[in-house]
This record gives structure tokens, sequence and C-alpha cells, in this order.
């Protein structure tokens, strides 16, 4: 079986959506997903700078829009098996939401800038942060983490948890890091998924009564626990709650196992994810659309993993390391 990816910030970088505006209609529609929420994502997709797109405000929407408007393009090349899983990371779960037709295609860029606006807001509240912690034990990685008052916003799998919490807390942790382990500071506005973004949650909560959920189309995974979710509401209701709660993206891709996917396709920004799932599962064929031209090998990827269950590892994406929040 096949699934299906969506990465979440931390995975753009600047032009990223350049390559991708040679696509059928894609002007057209980053202009009317822009005219939406009010921000010039043709712009910001291409010429913007590095520092630009990292504010958590315009990564948000910039990312889903990509993924989205990709995803469109594929389902229009090849049929996606009805059975296929999706699932994202963080705001990418937005993303996959809507190709799963929980929401809207417009409804999940507008979603995903409006919880990229409050987030934002969240985090000037207060000096906070997040940091990736690398190896060491799990358990003795926790109880440092409840000492300093952190608390674990990711588990990322493949020995990667990031944290999050005060700024001064996380000094202390990188200063006096858990035996066997790698403290790597990350380059975000605040600490997310946790309870410093509770203003944000209130503001989507609201946010979220005006839009319509509808049942999943195909099965869709949670970040909430790792679990198959067949309801929208609860669906949309996890997609709110989620700025306060840990991504499991450990449970997600253990679901996957326990669902007996052979190989995944990410969505652009690709590669953290294929990375991840090629750590945690072993033998599992991944294909990182990173260029137009990978959208006709993704083509030919799915219909060889629905024909023959023969390994494609000629189309396996490059295996590569990062971090998403």
């Amino acid at each position: 079986m096949i699934a299906l990816l969506a990465p979440g910030q931390g995975a753009q970088s600047p032009g990223m959506l350049a390559p991708w505006l040679a696509l059928r209609g894609a002007q057209r529609r980053i202009a009317a997903w822009s005219d939406i929420i009010g921000l010039d994502l043709l712009r910001l997709g291409t010429t913007a700078a590095t520092e630009e797109i990292k504010d958590t405000a315009v990564t948000q929407p910039l990312v889903v829009a990509l993924s989205l408007l990709v995803a469109e393009e594929l389902t229009r090349r090849v049929e996606l098996p009805t059975d296929a899983p999706i699932t994202g990371h963080s705001v990418g779960e937005l993303a996959a939401a809507a190709v799963a037709r929980v929401l809207t295609a417009d409804d999940a860029v507008a979603l995903a800038a409006v919880r990229g606006h409050e987030m934002a807001r969240a985090c000037a509240l207060a000096p906070t942060g997040m940091s990736a912690v690398l190896g060491g034990d799990p358990d003795d990685v926790m109880a440092v983490l409840a000492e300093l008052g952190l608390e674990a916003a990711n588990y990322n799998g493949a020995g990667q948890i990031v944290v999050a919490g005060s700024l001064d807390a996380l000094a202390t942790l990188a200063a006096h890091k858990p035996a066997r382990t790698r403290v790597l500071p990350l380059p975000v506005a605040g600490a997310f998924h946790t309870r410093f973004m509770a203003p944000a949650e209130h503001a989507l909560t609201q946010y979220a009564t005006h839009l319509t959920a509808k049942n999943p189309a195909r099965p869709l995974l949670s970040n909430a626990d790792g679990e198959v979710v067949d309801d929208g509401t609860e669906m949309l209701h996890r997609l709110v709650t989620q700025v306060t709660r840990p991504v499991r993206w450990d449970s997600c891709m253990a679901t996957l196992g326990a669902l007996a996917v052979t190989a995944t396709v990410e969505l652009p920004p690709a590669g953290t994810l294929s990375g991840l799932v090629k750590r945690a599962m072993k033998g599992t064929v991944t294909l990182a659309l990173k260029t137009p031209e990978d959208l006709d090998k993704a083509a030919g990827f799915i219909r060889d993993q629905l024909g023959t269950t023969r390994c494609a590892t000629v189309y396996s994406g490059a295996d590569l390391s990062g971090t998403l929040v």
C-alpha cells in the first residue's frame, strides 16, 4: 500500500514555489488563494528572502498552498486509490485534510493563514522557543524536560524529539543536556504545540465555527495519536486543538506500518518526512516530490505500487535530515 505525506513548517525554502508555477492553472490558483488570505503567495514563494518566509504567519499558508497545488496536479495525472492513507505533519495536517476532502482547498489555505497569524501573535506574548533533542534514552530525556518545565512538542521518531518552552529553560537544557544526546536550537518564533499556544487555539476555535467539515474520503491519520479519523467534525476539532498538543509523528508512522504501507509519496516542500520514514520504517520506498519532473515519476510509481509488489527503489527519494515543527 502507498501513503501520501504532507510536510509542515520547517520544510520551506526561498523560491520553492517558482518551479511549480508552470503547471496548468498554477498561477491562477495561487492568485486566488492570495486574494482569500490577503498575502501575496506568488511573491512570497518566488522572490521573498529566507527571513521573510520564516515568519510563522507567512510560512504556514505558503507550505499548505504549495502542497495542495501539487496534490491537485498529481491527482490529475494518476488516480490515487481510495484506501491510500494520508497524513501531514503539524500544519501539513491541514493539507492532508483537504486531500481527504474534509475541508476544501480554499478553507485549508485560509485556516492555515489564520493559524499562522494567531500562533505568531501567541509567540509574541513570552520569550519561548524550540530545540531538537537527538538520541539518548527517551525516559532520561523526559525526566530532564520535567525538571526544566519544558514540553515535548514533536515526537518525530527515529530518535528525534522536539522540545519547547521558555528560552531560559532551553538554554539550561543545551548546557546540561541528557546523556548521549545532541540539542539543536531551532529557528522558530516560539513554543509551538504547547500551552503557550492557548490564545491561538482559542482564536482558531472561534474561526472553525464558520467551516464545514465532511467525513474523510480516504484514511486520514491524526497527529494527536496516529489513529485513523473517520469523522469530519472530530478531525476539524483535532486540527484546532493540535496547536497546543504534541505532534505524534512517531505514532503516525506506526499506524502506516500497521496498515501495511510499503511506499510513500511526500508532497512539496518535500524531503524531511521521507527521511524520517526511511529511518523509522525500514524497507519503505519513498518518493519526495521536489520538482515538477517528479510528478511523472510519482504517477508511474503509484501505478507500479498498485499493479505489482516489486520493489521500485529507482524512485526512492534522498534520505534528508531535517526537523519539522
